[in-house]
């Protein structure tokens, strides 16, 4: 037994007591209790420092709408900071610490700032740090990162493990209270796939708080039989503590399991957490309703809580928050509490009722003041009292406790993540869930139903026309009788007024009245304004508590109704998921998934020496015996290209085949350069553009039919190619008749590059392959000698006779076995990135180094390939504003060292002969470097003002970072045969 736990009652487990600490101090719990009910058993009402002022905090809530009792539970790797109280299940040996004070909890040097409030109000930091500007990043930003935040993350490695899943069912419903248990219950009898999600450990929702009699026998009675029929059905997932947090679309909710939270000990060989991707045909939103708060001076003492909260801790914890309780209410929920509480000899000091007058049944021999409020509280860490206001005379109350009540809103945060807005209801004093469709149903309390009763009725109902929708038949069942149901109904009072003390309406940031009316003063007094002015509704319970007190405070103030103001935008997630529910698996060498082209095989055995690129590892270069380093080997296989030839692997270019008789049609809009009339049998270099001019991507396009395109695009930008393509199609031109399917990974690719490319592939194709029948640029299905269908482009990314043969990606080792057999005779070698990147920059050919985003076409020496007599192309219109056009916009030039002894790396900015470095003197800078064992010296590529006009001048070459100069003279960026005659054969 502890200090305030009953000595029977409760739904916890008496005969497993546990053990925990709460900041080093010994305690005892039961088990089934949460970390929050515990605290209170022990008699620990203060749990936490509020955000800005540091007030000393207790518990107010019993779920996940927390926004005061935030601590770090669990040590090491396993630390989780901001971990709600109220929904921790506790365990043996759990290790909790409170956050944001120092050096205590109990005296914490900070609560200075509350000395200091006068300063600290609403949108104080946008006009204390603005002045002076040197301040900002010596003085205020340290100081601002020191203060920010609430608990510290664990700065070890989390040892545990995660995991996703999908799950797929007919119905999901979303809270097992009395709507979702006699939804769920409705439809799984028609043998419907179900699924029953609740954030709970304990299924049953509110009615485990209740003190009910539903069909004859107690209403945790009454849910355990449910629940034992529930899981009696093959077609029924009971998923107790999973939070749904998010809806998206195609009706796939996000959910987080905690599947080991409520050990000490994880076992390894289970996910700590699962991250769910539930699709469901269908779903019932039976999320029930929030209590609000009364927004009211000195209401964030700690023992001012919640009036369904502190009967929730009687009736499900057998814990009580206090030996003498006042009770503060507009509705009647207050006087539950106050008739729960008494009968467990629980003294009520008084209630005391904003209405004038009421019907609702009080504890007899209890002091009734209607028409009254609580002006404020008195106490530090443990409210001692109350000041009651009745009719402008002030009484002080004695209470170690407060239960207060401001009414309920309904929980439709997921009704309203995909945009539909919360309607404003003047019946239920509340913001309504929207109309969205069949996918979703709204049953419950989170519907505005009232009482138990209506919620099980509803529930049922609900299911019914889900059934129906379904293509079944749900049969209607009798409901069954409840008793000692209650009105819930209330009478909406936004904000206690002559408080002198801080009234809050945003507990966790720290938002009171005052702030929101200053946030009205200057200007901001859009819901969505004031919150990003005050803070009102951010942080971890995103205004759960306080976002419709706010709302009624802002409408008030204003003149109008709270229809008028709304309320700020719901998004995923409905309470915080962590990152590494998010990460999954994907963590450590796992954190992408690797990938291994079709020819990894072949590279490994030929001894290649891998890089990651992308999502790819590719071979770099392919050591040989005596070689000293990569340079060693990247110099002999570009010259052994230049004199011979070489094999090299490109199957992780992305490759997207285009179908369609609008095909043609399709491309001519996506690239800046014609496709139109691209004969069949032919490739042609392509530059795709953003919407503003910049180039996206560039790759070739082969016709291999009239409605057949083969369009290869770079590794690194091959699924937003994709996605771009999606996008066009679907909402740029849904007339157009075509269709595009990726198929990077049905390919295997390879490039033979040299002046003796051609010798080798005549033996390995049966096709006549000559300079005749196959010239540069031609494209074409070709059989392979043993019968295997390949293709075959002549293209070139080297400047050389060059082919990409493409096989299925089965046979790609094979094939490359069989060239590299053929090749002998002809010093065929294989050559990797390395070599193939020193290949391209000799050559002047341009990847993502020099497409970074900022570059236009000119820019990079291709503004003839800008079709401007094309009726329109993606980003034809704003190629041509004058930014784009100016005349010292840099350009793609090369760079030789003057002294070829000397280096030239990539990064390194370009000034004039004689100027200082410095931001007004920059000329541009190096995209590309390499050396070029053919020219015997260090090239590059940079982007140089006007660049174009100075051929032949000399600029400096200025490495910061490395403490460089180097004097380069400004070339033409074909380094290597520019007139193209060994490209053409």
């Amino acid at each position: 037994m502890t200090a305030y736990r009953l000595s029977s009652g409760g739904l916890v487990n008496r005969s497993r007591p546990l053990s925990f600490k709460f900041d080093g101090r010994e305690m005892k719990g039961m088990e089934g209790d949460t970390l929050a009910a515990a605290l209170l058993a022990n008699d620990q009402l203060l749990v936490g420092r509020s955000f800005k002022y540091h007030r000393p905090r207790g518990i107010l809530t019993a779920g996940s709408a927390e926004p005061n009792a935030l601590v770090t539970i669990g040590k090491d790797g396993r630390g989780e900071p901001n971990t709600r109280a109220t929904v921790a299940e506790l365990y043996q040996g759990m290790t909790a610490v409170s956050q944001n004070r120092w050096p205590s909890l109990k005296y914490d040097i900070a609560s200075f700032n509350g000395l200091l409030s006068p300063f600290l109000g609403a949108g104080f930091y946008y006009k204390t740090f603005m002045w002076p500007s040197a301040f900002w990043e010596k003085v205020y930003e340290p100081l601002i990162r020191r203060a920010a935040g609430l608990g510290k993350t664990a700065m070890r490695a989390d040892p545990d493990r995660y995991e996703k899943a999908w799950a797929y069912c007919d119905l999901l419903v979303i809270g097992s209270g009395p709507a979702g248990l006699m939804a769920a219950l409705t439809a799984a009898r028609t043998g419907l796939r179900i699924i029953l999600a609740d954030e709970g450990f304990r299924l049953g929702g509110s009615l485990l708080s209740e003190r009910l009699s539903i069909g004859g026998v107690a209403a945790d009675v009454f849910v355990h039989a449910a629940l034992d029929e529930l899981q009696s059905f093959e077609n029924v997932t009971l998923m107790p503590r999973t939070t749904v947090f998010g809806w998206y679309d195609d009706n796939v909710f996000g959910a987080v399991e905690k599947v080991q939270k409520h050990v000490a000990m994880p076992s390894p060989d289970l996910p700590v957490e699962r991250l769910w991707r539930i699709a469901a045909k269908r779903a019932i939103l039976a999320t029930g309703a929030e209590e609000r708060p009364l927004v009211f001076g000195g209401n964030d003492r700690p023992g001012v809580m919640m009036a369904g909260a502190m009967r929730s801790y009687l009736n499900r914890y057998g814990v009580v928050a206090g030996q003498k309780v006042a009770v503060f209410t507009n509705g009647g929920s207050g006087y539950r509490t106050a008739l729960d509480l008494a009968a467990e000899g629980v003294e009520i000091s008084a209630i005391i009722d904003t209405r004038s007058a009421s019907s609702d049944v009080a504890p007899q021999g209890v002091r009734i003041i209607h028409g009254g409020t609580v002006q404020a509280t008195k106490g530090r860490h443990r409210i001692s009292g109350v000041i009651a206001d009745r009719g402008g005379l002030d009484e002080f109350i004695a209470c170690d406790a407060l239960a207060m009540s401001g009414g309920w809103s309904p929980i439709i945060h997921l009704a309203c993540q995909r945009g539909a807005k919360p309607v404003w209801s003047d019946e239920q004093q509340a913001f309504m869930a929207p109309t969205v469709g069949g996918e979703m149903e709204i049953a419950g309390s989170a519907a505005g139903i009232d009482s138990v009763s209506g919620c099980l009725a509803d529930g049922a109902a609900k299911a019914r026309l889900i059934v129906q929708s379904l293509g079944r038949r749900a049969q209607e069942a009798e409901m069954p009788e409840v008793e000692g149901d209650y009105d819930p109904s209330f009478a909406a009072i936004w904000h206690v007024p002559g408080a002198k003390d801080k009234a809050f309406v945003d507990f966790q940031n720290d938002v009171h009245a005052k702030d929101l009316g200053l946030a009205l003063r200057e200007g901001f007094g859009h819901v969505e304004h004031a919150k990003r002015y005050t803070t009102s509704g951010m942080a971890t319970d995103q205004g759960k508590l306080g976002n419709v007190n706010a709302a009624g405070l802002i409408a008030g103030m204003r003149g109008v109704s709270p229809a008028a103001v709304g309320t700020t935008t719901f998004r995923p997630f409905y309470t915080p998921v962590s990152f590494g529910a998010l990460a999954g698996t994907a963590r450590d060498k796992h954190a992408q998934p690797v990938r291994e082209s079709p020819l990894h095989g072949w590279a490994k055995k030929n001894g290649a020496t891998f890089v990651e690129a992308g999502l790819w590892y590719r071979s770099a270069w392919f050591a040989r015996p005596g070689e000293k380093d990569w340079r060693d080997s990247v110099d002999r296989e570009v010259l052994n290209v230049r004199n011979n030839v070489g094999l090299c692997d490109v199957s992780t270019l992305g490759k997207i085949e285009v179908f369609g008789k609008d095909a043609a049609e399709f491309l001519n809009r996506l690239y800046s350069n014609t496709f139109l009339k691209l004969p069949i049998g032919k490739a042609r270099y392509g530059l795709m553009l953003r919407e503003d001019g910049m180039v996206f991507d560039d790759g070739t396009t082969s016709r291999l039919s009239p409605n057949h395109f083969f369009l290869t695009t770079t590794t690194a930008m091959a699924g937003e190619v994709m996605a771009h393509m999606e996008f066009c199609a679907q909402t740029l031109w849904p007339q157009l008749d075509v269709r595009f399917v990726s198929s990077s990974d049905q390919w295997a690719q390879m490039a033979i590059a040299g002046p003796k490319a051609r010798l080798v592939l005549e033996q390995i194709v049966e096709d006549d392959i000559s300079d005749a029948f196959f010239p540069f640029l031609a494209a074409a299905e070709v059989m392979l000698k043993g019968g295997l269908k390949a293709r075959l482009f002549r293209i070139s990314f080297s400047g050389e006779l060059a082919y990409e043969l493409a096989v299925p990606a089965g046979y790609g080792e094979a094939v490359a076995d069989a060239i590299m057999e053929a090749g002998k005779a002809h010093s065929i070698c294989a050559y990797g990135v390395e070599a193939l990147n020193v290949l391209r920059v000799e050559k002047g050919h341009i990847t993502h180094n020099e497409l970074d985003g900022r570059t236009t076409p000119d820019d990079v020496g291709l503004g003839r390939m800008m079709a401007t007599q094309k009726p329109d192309f993606i980003g034809k219109r704003l190629s041509t504003r004058f930014g784009l056009t100016a005349a010292d916009r840099v350009q793609l030039v090369g760079l030789k060292p003057v002294d070829a002894t000397k280096e030239i790396r990539a990064g390194a900015h370009l000034l004039k002969e004689g100027a200082k470095p410095s931001t007004a003197n920059d000329q541009g800078h190096v995209s590309s470097a390499c050396f070029s064992p053919v020219l015997g010296h260090f090239i590059a590529l940079a982007f140089l003002k006007s660049g174009r006009e100075r051929i032949g001048e000399h600029v400096i070459v200025w490495d910061g970072l490395r403490g460089e100069e180097v004097i380069a003279e400004v070339c033409n960026p074909v380094f290597v045969d520019p007139a193209n005659k060994k490209l053409l054969g």
